[in-house]
């Protein structure tokens, strides 16, 4: 087993990673930046070394800082949570040739999944079923070619960056007068941002549901599936709200997309914790991207699994093969997620401040996965979200009804959090009779 785990991330992730680690008897060390002295993960950790200034740039993506603070405290893994490095292939590259273990999967390995072609294209080996759309990038030179292609998939289609991500770089084209155009501002917009201006382009489907596949897969050719989790509710392709499992995905379906999944792990090579995502439209899953690291949203899995996500990272980190078997893996009730932002609950503009006042919720199966505390102050340079309220009932009734009594309990003062928002969803018809689509919350926000 790792001996001592740096920790690279901050918040309620590296705190998540440092309590697994503690229940392991894997000794800690907290990276943090100037801003982030405060952390509740900072001082519980067996060290802690400042990288740098806030600004992430010179802190939590500095890499070479990162480097000489596992080589200065004598870690001997790196974990990098989620965010940040942690789809960086060329971060997970350098951690492994400076003599680190990688708590994530190989640098090729996120290199091919981090490219959308070249992930379609191992999926479509892999006989996962994928979104119909151009086989490869456009090619954007030849007019005719993707005016031809655009009538063959069929009207609304999405351009996308193959470098895109978090909802960047991507257009939806509802008729063929605007297509060339979309192209060229997608690929202005993708040059722009990701230093990629390649694209391609899928069939848009209207009204789909997201729904996400957990999986787990060691060194030795080991892998299962974990269920699924519905991440429907969405506002600007940020997940807002998170349950599993999807309401109205049968066991069979679970089970045969389960194993298509946990088979394509082997044939990739895949190594640790990872999650492939996918739109669910008329009963077809189209999938559309796998994200090779932990997902916020990976207590949910935890709950009705009773598998702990972040330990299973450190055991196949450390060449151990799973001690689980597909046939060990039960489905055992309905959790949900609501994500706690620091952010004005009407305008969605992030609220940096003090916390005068914090009460977390408590009972019977609620989980508050936090790194604040009274007199806390949240900074304004890094994202919003400040927790995770999770709950767990023997059915999607009761976790529901668990779900609107924790975020009524839930208490912050001193900051404005988006937690009016997650009451009205809680409270909103359509999402209690479950199944709404990924479009609902923001035609309810009137965005």
């Amino acid at each position: 087993m790792l001996k001592k785990v740096l920790i690279a991330n901050r918040g309620e992730i590296a705190l998540r990673i440092l309590r697994a680690c503690r229940e392991l008897g894997i000794k800690t060390v907290a990276v943090h930046s100037t801003a982030d002295r405060d952390l509740k993960h900072v001082r519980l950790a067996d060290e802690a070394v400042c990288i740098g200034p806030a600004a992430s740039a010179d802190s939590y993506l500095n890499i070479p800082a990162i480097i000489s603070a596992a080589e200065v405290t004598g870690a001997d893994a790196i974990h990098p949570g989620y965010g940040f490095l942690s789809e960086n292939a060329d971060f997970a590259e350098r951690v492994e040739s400076s003599g680190f273990t990688f708590i994530g999967p190989k640098a090729e390995t996120i290199r091919l999944m981090g490219d959308k072609i070249s992930a379609i294209e191992a999926m479509k080996a892999a006989n996962v079923p994928c979104v119909p759309g151009s086989d490869g990038p456009l090619n954007t030179d030849d007019a005719d070619y993707c005016l031809q292609l655009g009538e063959k998939i069929g009207y609304p289609v999405i351009i996308k960056a193959t470098g895109g991500g978090g909802g960047r770089g991507m257009r939806v084209v509802e008729k063929a007068e605007d297509l060339l155009e979309a192209i060229t501002l997608t690929q202005t917009e993708a040059r722009n941002t990701f230093g990629n201006e390649v694209v391609y382009m899928e069939k848009y489907l209207q009204t789909p549901r997201h729904v996400e596949f957990q999986v787990l897969s060691d060194k030795h050719g080991n892998a299962i599936h974990l269920g699924e989790r519905d991440c429907s509710m969405q506002r600007r392709h940020q997940k807002v709200v998170e349950e599993a499992p999807a309401p109205g995905i049968t066991e069979e379906m679970r089970n045969h997309l389960g194993k298509i999944v946990a088979d394509a792990c082997t044939k990739i090579d895949y190594h640790g914790a990872g999650t492939f995502e996918f739109l669910y439209e008329n009963g077809e899953f189209y999938f559309i991207e796998m994200n090779t690291r932990l997902q916020v949203e990976h207590p949910v899995t935890e709950l009705i699994t009773g598998v702990d996500l972040v330990k299973q990272q450190l055991f196949i980190a450390a060449g151990e093969e799973l001690s689980i078997k597909q046939e060990d893996i039960k489905i055992n009730g309905h959790a949900i997620e609501c994500r706690i932002n620091a952010e004005d609950p009407n305008t969605f503009m992030p609220s940096p401040g003090k916390v005068t006042r914090y009460h977390a919720p408590g009972g019977l199966g609620v989980r508050v996965d936090s790194h604040i505390y009274a007199d806390y102050s949240v900074p304004p340079y890094y994202d919003s979200m400040i927790g995770k309220l999770i709950v767990h009932g023997t059915s999607r009734d009761t976790a529901i009804r668990r779900m609107q009594g924790a975020l009524t309990e839930m208490l912050i003062d001193g900051i404005k959090t988006n937690i009016p928002l997650q009451k009205s969803i809680l409270e909103d018809e359509n999402f209690i009779k479950g199944g709404a689509d990924i479009h609902y919350l923001e035609k309810k926000l009137g965005l």
